[in-house]
């Protein structure tokens, strides 16, 4: 994905190059041309690494253009110092940017002073100063873009991370919450149920019916329990209710044999069908019998 990446920027940086090379060879006559390829060359196929090195290509560009000076031979391809003006404004720091602007600043006075017609030094002079100024303002700005784009993202990705951190807290503290509410709910729960089945041992033998009614409200508070850890835990579904998964005493049918004391066997009063109710605190419908 890199690789495809960076063939556009590969292809548009090859482009100028074959372009001013194409114009040496199609419009420079046979003895001049050796000389004006060798130069154009020199000139622009540095071009293909101005992103990777931009200073470099810049310092390379310019030392061709002042061979191209000292021979006294006028190019197009001179625009590739323009180029790597705009190139290292882009890139590089402040100072970096004003040295290649004052480079190819002194330049364009060796290239008026040598080529300019009698008379119109001001004239080119101006020009090609505007062009300098152009580049080198137009590589700062896209730099200042970059700067700007890439402070944007920063603040972006720390605003995530704080939204990150932030949400991990909430997390923590609704654990801590649960976490709290379930030692309440098991402390509250567990010391009712220790203190009945103390006073249902204590009465099993004197008094059958009450033991039966403590342990029968172990059975409801052990339910009750549940239940509400349960909706603490949020882990109850929405299409099933409390009673549905822990049935209240009312409608829970009593089972002898189940919470019969070891040792004992029960006996039914009555000869009734088993009762749909637990039976009345004062009116035991069942008596307990020690085993003989």
């Amino acid at each position: 994905m890199r690789h495809r990446d960076r063939v556009p920027t590969l292809v548009w940086d090859a482009a100028l190059p074959i372009l001013l090379l194409l114009n040496v060879v199609t419009t420079y006559p046979a003895r001049e041309l050796p000389v004006a390829a060798a130069l154009t060359a020199a000139l622009a196929l540095p071009l293909l690494w101005r992103r990777r090195a931009p200073l470099a290509v810049f310092g390379a560009v310019a030392a061709a253009a002042f061979v191209q000076w000292l021979m006294d031979v006028q190019l197009p391809a001179d625009i590739a110092l323009l180029v790597t003006l705009y190139t290292a404004a882009a890139h590089a720091g402040r100072r970096g940017t004003l040295l290649a602007g004052a480079v190819v600043e002194g330049g364009v006075v060796l290239a008026c002073l040598r080529w300019a017609p009698d008379g119109a030094f001001l004239t080119p002079f101006v020009a090609l100063s505007a062009m300098v100024v152009a580049a080198a303002v137009l590589g700062v700005n896209v730099r200042t873009s970059r700067a700007y784009l890439a402070a944007v993202q920063e603040r972006a990705e720390r605003l995530a991370l704080h939204q990150e951190q932030q949400a991990r807290l909430a997390v923590a503290e609704e654990r801590a919450r649960i976490t709290r509410e379930m030692h309440d709910i098991v402390t509250h729960n567990l010391s009712v149920m220790v203190a009945l089945t103390d006073a249902a041992v204590y009465a099993q033998h004197r008094s059958p019916d009450r033991a039966t009614a403590a342990m029968l409200q172990i059975s409801e508070t052990g339910r009750q329990a549940l239940t509400d850890m349960r909706r603490s835990l949020g882990v109850l579904r929405a299409d099933e209710r409390d009673a549905e998964r822990h049935p209240a005493s009312p409608s829970w049918r009593p089972s002898p044999t189940r919470w019969a004391p070891p040792g004992c066997r029960p006996g039914w009063r009555s000869a009734a069908a088993t009762p749909t109710s637990p039976p009345p605190h004062n009116s035991p419908s069942t008596v307990w019998y020690r085993k003989p």
